[in-house]
């Protein structure tokens, strides 16, 4: 039995041309590169900073953490709230059992 080597680059031309025929194509790359990028900063920073170069790693690397904390801040704002509250739960708690 003989093996096609180019069947793996086959299936992946038809999922790419499939993708792009379903007008799926710009948003899901746009999707994946809008946090892929700043994740990708990040890690160059903190390749920097160990390779001896620490003031373009951290410059490098607070500018991947900003654009992070922007583009989830969908996701922060609502997890931040819920800690918050579940502070103030466990002050409250906390407080009512210190009488004795």
């Amino acid at each position: 039995m003989q093996r096609n080597r180019g069947n793996g680059l086959a299936i992946v031309l038809i999922v790419i041309g499939a993708i792009m025929l379903l007008g799926m194509a710009l948003p899901l790359i746009h999707g994946i590169f809008r946090l892929l990028f700043p994740v990708l900063l990040v890690v160059l920073g903190y390749y920097g900073i160990k390779s001896g170069r620490k003031v373009i790693g951290w410059i490098v690397m607070f500018i991947g953490v900003m654009s992070l904390i922007a583009k989830l801040s969908w996701l922060i704002g609502p997890l931040l709230g819920l800690a918050l509250v579940v502070w103030g739960v466990t002050v409250l708690k906390g407080k009512r059992g210190n009488y004795y």
